[in-house]
């Protein structure tokens, strides 16, 4: 039997988690020890002895035999909630393809050097006849500063230190001198910090329709009698499912458990987290992207102390180290932000199931229009599924206009507003209501392309085109490379070379020349970089400052405005032409959810929806809300062809600083499957993809590619992908496994990675 050797971290804080040291694994051991497991080592030049984490195992020695240090044993004395997420980081690697150390920088808080909140306050210590002794003695020798502090201190006993060197303007060498003379002293609290900054607001309590009450009761009674399980609710938009969300939390709260609300989107925090703080005050918080390395740090201090119930963000806020968690939310579930873009490249509804596993936890997934994955789940039982189909304000879903572009341009309309539309919106404006303008573009103007010869301008670095901006310059998004947007065609010299007008930007101009007296509010990515930018606009366009909000996706998810009773949706089949097998369904999605804005409080909405695609089915069913019937024609689509859910793919990518060491390793990978699985009944190429399958019956693997990727090159890294599709999750993690041995042995070095993408929500 080969001699067993441990790859262990010392210390688990987030910055020194790269740094690991090898042992010798002791035989009585060998057989049991695994990765992700807590172990005592002999530490340090006096063997001192600490605890350790293992994040790999081998039989092959690092350094000299002769110095290597033995564990001394599986520790037994390890915190509760440090081996549970030492353990969700193992899972992750298993499940997801990364090395240990990504996996536990993903789970791990961010431990980092940051200053604590430090409130100084200045006491007294001289009684009060002492006090103004000293006072008078200060006077007789025109000690200003002196005086003025100890004047404050007749009054009252201690004042705030900032407040003494600010108001008082006393300095901090005043201070210490009358530290000295035993007069004062200072005395220093250190606090979290805590990036809710809301106002207390008086709770209005929302009674629940049945509907609602018999969700809370059912998922409530399952956990009572130890049995938690996995929910679907489809509730339509306007149904009340935030309403659920709070009742379930309060429920967990008075079981002493905690809550973890996911949501898609930093743009969607600020109105949840106000519903939230409403009900359970400062025992609610918040992690994302847009606080600092201090407020993260602190408000997972805070939920570890329990000073803190529930927390509210996107997927990172998953890993929150609460020591009890009771239920894990996912709001809007089907958003394809769940997905990790970066490796480890896990999914948030997957890996919220380990976690809820683990803590003995419910999870309940929320959405108007559900993943197909999650719907599939709750038709096959998998799930359990609850379904609100009524509003809670008893109004009606929006009144929805189909106008097709086409007729449009046939009938001499050349603008970006359809007449049906500019006739809504004259008159949204007339009766002082509000409106919503939804474009899924980004930027003042889309790519440039010549009408002559159809040249297209790209980035010379990625195989992307480039965006013009209104400063006259091209901008790639991939790279960031910039350069002046060109007057004649640098192909044929035809000065017809200009941009596509598809901006967020542009729409507001455009809608100001129609409207001159419109107020409006812009929010897109380039209006929403800086922190509290998100909040500000959506605030703003709560408290009635703008008639019309014109934006990207993040304006139709999720939010709620009573005064929107119309919302247009531009171009809205752009993402039907994206090269996905999900554009129907992300297209049906996004339509949805942006008609489901109008019309949310007492007063009608309607809805236009402009397409050059107006029979097309995603767009049809959206139209109608009609989740069920747009589902039935999808999962066709994806049982012809083998896609998720019906069946799971993994999708192999390999980057590579030089093109054809990056294409002879996805050949040798896809070529690995196909020696080690079998004999092909096809090998077929078509348009430079070779799609082989192998001889089974049904077929059990199925390899499409190796290929470039759809964007072959960024920032001059070469891409290529192969796909890999099994109707069981687990033969793809034991091809994955396979894939990964096979690349240890190549050794391709260090220009070479391989990355491995589950079920990809976006495929390169």
């Amino acid at each position: 039997m080969n001699k067993l050797y441990a790859d262990v971290i010392v210390d688990i804080s987030h910055e020194k988690l790269d740094k690991t040291f090898q042992y010798c694994v002791p035989d009585s051991i060998a057989g049991i020890l695994e990765t992700g497991m807590c172990v005592d080592i002999p530490f340090g030049n006096g063997n001192k002895l600490r605890k350790g984490y293992v994040v790999g195992l081998g039989d092959t020695c690092k350094f000299d035999p002769g110095r290597m240090k033995a564990i001394r044993g599986i520790s037994r004395s390890s915190a509760e909630m440090e081996d549970r997420m030492i353990a969700l980081a193992g899972w992750i690697r298993k499940n997801y393809g990364c090395t240990m150390i990504q996996a536990l920088k993903t789970v791990l808080p961010a431990k980092r050097s940051v200053k604590k909140l430090e409130h100084k306050t200045v006491e007294r210590i001289l009684g009060r006849e002492e006090l103004i002794s000293l006072l008078g003695e200060s006077c007789r020798k025109k000690q200003v500063a002196r005086e003025r502090i100890l004047r404050e201190l007749l009054e009252q006993e201690s004042i705030p230190y900032e407040w003494v060197t600010g108001k008082l303007g006393v300095s901090s060498q005043t201070i210490k001198s009358l530290e000295k003379a035993g007069a004062v002293r200072v005395v220093s609290t250190h606090s979290f910090r805590n990036p809710v900054r809301l106002e207390d607001e008086e709770e209005h309590l929302k009674r629940l329709s049945d509907s609602q009450r018999r969700i809370v009761e059912e998922v409530m009674e399952d956990f009572d009698q130890g049995r938690p399980d996995t929910y679907l609710l489809h509730g339509i938009t306007g149904s009340g499912k935030t309403e659920v969300y709070m009742q379930l939390v309060k429920e967990m709260i008075h079981r002493g458990r905690q809550a973890i609300v996911l949501i898609p989107e930093i743009a969607l925090t600020y109105q949840t987290l106000l519903r939230f703080y409403s009900r359970f005050g400062n025992r609610v918080s918040v992690l994302n992207s847009s606080l600092s390395p201090g407020e993260k740090y602190d408000q997972c201090e805070r939920a570890k102390n329990g000073e803190i119930d529930v927390i509210i963000g996107p997927r990172s806020a998953l890993f929150t180290p609460f020591p009890k968690v009771g239920i894990l939310i996912i709001d809007e579930e089907h958003e394809g932000s769940y997905k990790s873009e970066s490796s480890p490249k896990y999914h948030a509804r997957e890996t919220a199931l380990e976690v809820a596993r683990m803590h003995g936890a419910s999870v309940l997934l929320g959405s108007a229009t559900p993943s197909l994955e999650a719907y599939f789940r709750a038709e096959s039982g998998e799930y359990k599924l609850f379904v609100l189909k009524e509003r809670l304000t008893g109004g009606q879903l929006p009144t929805v206009h189909i106008v097709d572009l086409r007729q449009e341009l046939r009938d001499g309309n050349h603008s970006v507003f359809s007449v049906k539309l500019q006739e809504l919106l004259a008159d949204r404006l007339s009766r002082g209501e509000q409106s919503i303008l939804f474009l899924n573009r980004r930027g003042y103007a889309g790519f440039i392309s010549c009408r002559s010869c159809g040249f297209v301008k790209k980035c010379p670095h990625c195989d992307v085109t480039m965006s013009e901006h209104n400063n006259g310059r091209l901008v790639c998004h991939y790279c960031g490379h910039s350069e002046l947007r060109p007057g004649l065609c640098p192909e044929c010299g035809s000065k017809y070379i200009s941009g596509f007008k598809a901006g967020t930007q542009q729409v507001e101009e455009k809608l100001k020349i129609l409207f001159p007296q419109v107020r409006t509010l812009r929010m897109d990515a380039d209006t929403t970089r800086t922190k509290d930018s998100y909040e500000k606009i959506l605030s703003a366009f709560s408290n009635g400052e703008a008639d019309v909000l014109i934006g990207t996706q993040m304006i139709v998810k999720g939010h709620d405005f009573p005064k929107v009773t119309l919302v247009g949706v531009l171009a809205a089949d752009l993402s039907l032409n994206a090269a996905d097998y999900r554009a129907g369904e992300r297209t049906f999605q996004l339509l949805t959810q942006a008609v489901g804005r109008a019309g949310r409080g007492t007063l009608p909405g309607e809805a236009v929806i402009q397409t050059y695609q107006p029979e097309h089915y995603a767009v049809v069913h959206a139209a109608n809300q009609n989740y069920e019937g747009f589902y039935k024609e999808e999962i066709i689509f994806r049982e012809m062809l083998g896609y998720p859910p019906v069946s799971h793919m993994l999708a192999v990518q390999i980057f590579s600083r030089e093109e054809n060491t990056g294409r002879d390793l996805a050949d040798k990978l896809a070529l690995t499957l196909k020696e080690t699985f079998g004999g092909l009944v096809r090998d077929r190429t078509r348009r430079g993809q070779s799609s082989w399958e192998l001889e089974k019956d049904p077929p059990e693997l199925q390899i499409i590619g190796p290929a470039p990727a759809s964007i072959g090159r960024i920032n001059d890294i070469f891409r290529f992908v192969f796909y890999v599709k099994c109707p069981k999750y687990d033969k793809l993690v034991q091809t994955k496994d396979l894939l990964e041995e096979k690349i240890q042995g190549l050794q391709p070095g260090g220009d070479v990675m391989c990355q491995f993408d589950f079920n990809p929500i976006n495929l390169m």
